[in-house]
C-alpha cells in the first residue's frame, strides 16, 4: 500500500505565533475543573452579559424570520445606524456606503490589510501591540515591522517616528486609541499627521477604534473623516458588549467602497444576519444607558487596580486613558514575566497575560492585567498576588 506523504504547510505559518496567553487559559481551567480557584485577569473580554434590549432585538429578528444572508456590505438600516453613531457621537459625517459590517473587529482588520498590503509591502506596527495585527500582515504575505515604543510617546507611534522608519516598500502603518495592551489614546494631532505623514508617501493609516467609548476622562475622537487614507476598525465587543456575536465594522474612504465590497463577498459572505439586527438596539437610549453604566464600573475598577497593583511593587508609568487593561511593568519582581505569570497561577491562583503575547519589545518584563472582573473579584487577586510576593 503506497503510503501518502503530509501536504506541506504554507510557508507564512512561520510567521504566525499562538496567543501565549492560551498555554495559561487551558491550565486555568484546568484548575478550576480539579476545584481550585482562580481569580481572571487575562481575558480581554468584558464580564457583563449582552445588554437586555439587543437580546431582545436578535430574539425578535429570529421570530421574524430574519435568518438569510445579509448584504455583503451589511444590513442597510445598520449601516444607517453607524453612520448616525459617528454624527452623534463625534459630529463627523461619515456616509452609510463608506461603512463595511464585518464578522467582528477581526474581519474588519483583516479586510483592511488586505485592501492594502500586497505581498512583500511593508507595515508599520507598534510594539507593545495588538497580536493579531501583525499576524494578520504575516498572513497575506505582508512584513509586519515592529517599532519598539514605550511611555515616553504613550505607547503610540509618533509622527516622527513614522517619517523616520517608513521606507519605499511600507505601505500602511497601524495604531490603537485606546490601545491593546496599554489603554493609551493616541492624541488627535498626532493621528492627523500620522495620516499626512503615511499620505505624503503614498500610503494609508488603519486605526483601530475597538475600544472607544470605554474611555476614562478624555473622550477619544475618531480618525473617520481625518484623510482619504485613513481607514478606520470598530467592533460591537467592547463597549457594547458583544463579543459572542462577531460583529464589527471598517470605514473606508472616499473610492474604496466597492472594492472592499467586492473583498468582503469573496472574504465573508456577510456577517452573522442575526447579530445585525441585534445590534440596531446598541443604538437605542435604554442600551446606551445600560452601556454607560457599565463604563463607569470599568473606571472604578481601573482606580483600584491600578492604585493596588502600583503598591504591590508593580509600575504603570503610561496610565491608561481607555479600554480594560493595566500594562504593568514587572521587572522589580521578575525578569521573565512568562514564567512570572505562570507560578502567579499555580501557587495564587491568579491569572494574567504576559508581555510576549504583545511583541518583543521588554516584553520579558511586562504583563498585563485586564479588570474585566468583579471589584470583589480583583480584590480577591490582588490580595492573592500579596500572600504570593509576600512568600517569595
Amino acid at each position: 500500500m503506497q503510503q501518502t506523504q503530509s501536504a506541506p504547510l504554507a510557508t507564512r505559518l512561520a510567521h504566525i505565533e499562538p496567543f501565549h496567553v492560551m498555554a495559561l487559559l487551558t491550565r486555568a481551567r484546568a484548575l478550576e475543573a480539579a476545584g481550585r480557584s482562580v481569580v481572571h485577569m487575562e481575558i480581554g473580554e468584558p464580564d457583563f452579559p449582552t445588554a437586555e434590549p439587543v437580546v431582545a432585538a436578535g430574539i425578535e429578528a429570529l421570530r421574524s424570520g430574519h435568518t438569510q444572508y445579509t448584504p455583503a456590505a451589511g444590513l442597510p438600516e445598520l449601516r444607517e445606524a453607524i453612520a448616525g453613531h459617528y454624527r452623534t457621537r463625534y459630529g463627523v459625517a461619515v456616509p452609510a456606503d463608506r461603512i463595511i459590517v464585518t464578522p467582528g473587529a477581526s474581519g474588519a482588520l483583516l479586510l483592511g490589510i488586505a485592501l492594502l498590503v500586497d505581498p512583500g509591502a511593508e507595515a508599520l506596527l507598534p510594539d507593545p501591540g495588538y497580536p493579531c495585527n501583525r499576524h494578520f500582515v504575516a498572513a497575506l504575505n505582508g512584513v509586519p515591522r515592529l517599532l519598539p515604543v514605550g511611555p515616553d510617546s504613550g505607547y503610540q507611534i509618533t509622527p516622527q517616528r513614522l517619517a523616520a522608519e517608513w521606507t519605499p516598500e511600507t505601505a500602511l502603518a497601524m495604531v490603537g486609541s485606546p490601545s491593546n495592551p496599554t489603554g493609551t489614546l493616541a492624541r488627535e494631532g498626532d493621528v492627523r499627521a500620522l495620516a499626512a505623514g503615511a499620505g505624503a508617501r503614498g500610503g494609508a493609516l488603519l486605526v483601530d477604534e475597538i475600544y472607544h467609548g470605554l474611555e476614562y476622562g478624555t473622550r477619544a475622537m475618531t480618525a473617520a473623516g481625518m484623510g482619504d487614507n485613513v481607514f478606520v476598525v470598530n467592533s460591537f465587543s467592547k463597549y457594547f458588549g458583544m463579543t459572542g456575536w462577531r460583529l464589527g465594522w471598517l470605514v473606508v474612504p472616499p473610492g474604496y467602497e466597492s472594492d472592499a465590497e467586492k473583498l468582503a463577498q469573496n472574504l465573508f459572505i456577510a456577517a452573522a444576519t442575526i447579530s445585525q439586527h441585534a445590534a440596531l438596539a446598541c443604538f437605542t437610549d435604554a442600551a446606551e444607558a445600560i452601556f454607560e453604566e457599565r463604563r463607569r464600573a470599568f473606571e472604578a475598577r481601573l482606580e483600584f487596580l491600578a492604585n493596588a497593583l502600583v503598591e504591590l511593587g508593580f509600575e504603570i508609568p503610561g496610565r491608561p486613558q481607555g479600554a480594560f487593561y493595566l500594562y504593568s511593568d514587572c521587572s522589580r519582581l521578575t525578569g521573565d514575566s512568562f514564567a512570572f505569570a505562570e507560578r502567579l497561577l499555580e501557587e495564587a491562583g491568579v491569572a494574567a497575560t504576559p508581555g510576549l503575547d504583545f511583541g518583543d519589545h521588554r516584553a520579558a518584563e511586562h504583563i498585563r492585567f485586564a479588570y474585566t472582573n468583579s471589584l470583589e473579584n480583583l480584590r480577591e487577586g490582588v490580595e492573592r498576588m500579596r500572600s504570593f510576593l509576600a512568600s517569595r
